[in-house]
């Protein structure tokens, strides 16, 4: 193998375990001689790769930003409205969180005050959900009533509440449950002609996504799904 590929190797190994202990354990009593060994590297390999602890979970939580940025980035550029935008991006966000424990402890890491860096991903999803929201009211798709601040405090609200819960129990961030949010929202927030054309269950840019996830996840157990 040559060294190059062997070195992206261990370091995806390293981020790898070093995610599963930080959930099994939290971030201050994972030890870095448990992490090394268990990904199967000695530790003079993890501080070739990692000054200490503290680098190793930055390195996890900026693993983390680049899949979900990347993730709504890939939605962004498919042409649908704004409102399925809005629904693909939430799938997809999801589809990334559970296809990867590395992202969802990055996420964790980057909600945690303690390890804060200047990205804040919640955010950035608060602040995605009421663009969207203003440009599909910008197209009349809204109802007349709908409070476009309330209506994103709700999405927001239940999206992060299903990883948080998601933590214990990795079904609620499936595709089930956040297609079963929106199936409640949109005759809530959207008018009968501009709902007839979405899809709560996400459109085709997000299909691919959740194919690959099936095909080879790592859960938060660490074991494939």
């Amino acid at each position: 193998m040559p060294r190059q590929e062997r070195a992206v190797r261990t370091r995806n190994q390293l981020l790898t375990e070093a995610a599963s202990s930080f959930r099994r354990h939290g971030f201050s009593r994972s030890r870095l001689t448990e992490i090394s060994r268990n990904a199967g590297v000695s530790s003079g390999a993890l501080y070739f790769h990692f000054s200490g602890k503290e680098e190793l979970a930055a390195a996890v939580e900026a693993e983390a930003i680049e899949t979900l940025r990347s993730a709504a980035l890939d939605v962004r550029h498919s042409r649908t409205s704004p409102l399925q935008s809005l629904i693909d991006t939430s799938h997809a966000l999801v589809a990334a969180l559970r296809s990867s424990l590395v992202t969802q402890v990055g996420l964790e890491l980057n909600c945690d005050r303690h390890t804060h860096n200047h990205t804040d991903l919640r955010q950035e999803w608060h602040g995605c959900v009421q663009r969207l929201l203003a440009e599909a009211d910008r197209a009349g798709a809204l109802l007349p009533h709908v409070s476009r601040q309330a209506a994103a405090s709700v999405i927001v609200a239940s999206t992060v509440g299903f990883d948080v819960l998601g933590r214990e129990d990795e079904q609620w961030i499936s595709a089930g449950v956040l297609t079963s949010l929106w199936q409640l929202l949109l005759p809530s927030l959207v008018v009968p002609e501009h709902r007839a054309a979405l899809n709560p269950a996400g459109t085709s840019s997000v299909f691919d996504t959740r194919s690959q996830d099936r095909a080879g996840s790592v859960r938060a157990d660490g074991t494939a799904g």
